[in-house]
């Protein structure tokens, strides 16, 4: 049976750069998607072109049911040795003053306890106490989470650093069960998601302000999510990677 790697949110800028980067790893990869049919398959068929192992399986990680399925599907792939909890949304611009409690139920629905009931399942799977062979679980942060996205995305940002606590917390958790729990934490990187929260220009509008000079790939954030769940990274369990150009540094 194959090593399979999950990775949420994997139609996708990061998400399918993963995906890619995890079958040429040798991982049978499973491509979740929310709604998107047809950009999850066009990374299936990526994946399959070279020679790898992929499905792309629908589901939303803000309903457990579709997520108790996810795993489902994966199980019948293999062994499940990897969860890449990448899906995230974000809203609107917006002060703190004009979100609704909808707006906010949302994004933590899907940011955070999706995040968490992903990693409860990977765990039920993956924790030698439980039978299983170990792995790794790496969590999408942002840079946003230092930030805190004063006047545009507090929620968003607020969201990520959840996911920060939630790495460092899991990982001493399931440190003695085979389990590592790494996180990284991405800047401005070019990707569909600024459109999604209706900034389509952003990366060329603040290009010129970062650090760098430039954005980043979603490709140069997935091989630091591989590096992490490979065993090269066994011993940094509860690290979490700025892949910000040294944005995340900045006051």
């Amino acid at each position: 049976m194959p090593d399979v790697m999950i990775v949420t949110g994997g139609s996708r800028g990061i998400g399918a750069a993963t995906a890619i980067l995890g079958a040429k790893a040798g991982y049978a990869v499973v491509v979740n998607y929310a709604s998107n049919r047809d950009a999850a398959d066009k990374v299936v068929a990526a994946i399959e072109t070279d020679g790898g192992s992929a499905v792309a399986v629908k589901g939303d990680v803000g309903v457990e049911a579709d997520i108790l399925a996810l795993f489902e599907a994966a199980d019948e792939l293999g062994t499940l040795k990897v969860l890449v909890n990448n899906a995230g949304i974000v809203d609107a611009l917006g002060p703190v003053a004009e979100m609704s409690a909808e707006r906010l139920e949302r994004i933590f629905r899907i940011n955070v306890t999706g995040s968490f009931l992903c990693a409860r399942e990977a765990i039920r799977r993956m924790s030698t106490r439980r039978g299983g062979s170990g792995g790794a679980i790496v969590n999408l942060s942002s840079a946003a989470a230092k930030l805190g996205a004063g006047g545009s995305r507090v929620d968003y940002a607020a969201s990520k650093g959840a996911i920060d606590t939630f790495t460092v917390g899991l990982a001493k958790e399931v440190a003695d069960e085979g389990i590592s729990v790494t996180a990284v934490r991405p800047g401005i990187i070019v990707t569909d998601i600024h459109a999604s929260g209706g900034e389509p220009d952003r990366v060329e509008r603040i290009s010129a302000s970062l650090p760098m000079k430039r954005a980043g790939t979603a490709e140069e954030v997935a091989r630091a999510i591989l590096w992490l769940a490979s065993p090269d990274a066994s011993y940094s369990t509860g690290a979490i990677l700025d892949v910000s150009g040294a944005r995340a540094i900045l006051p």
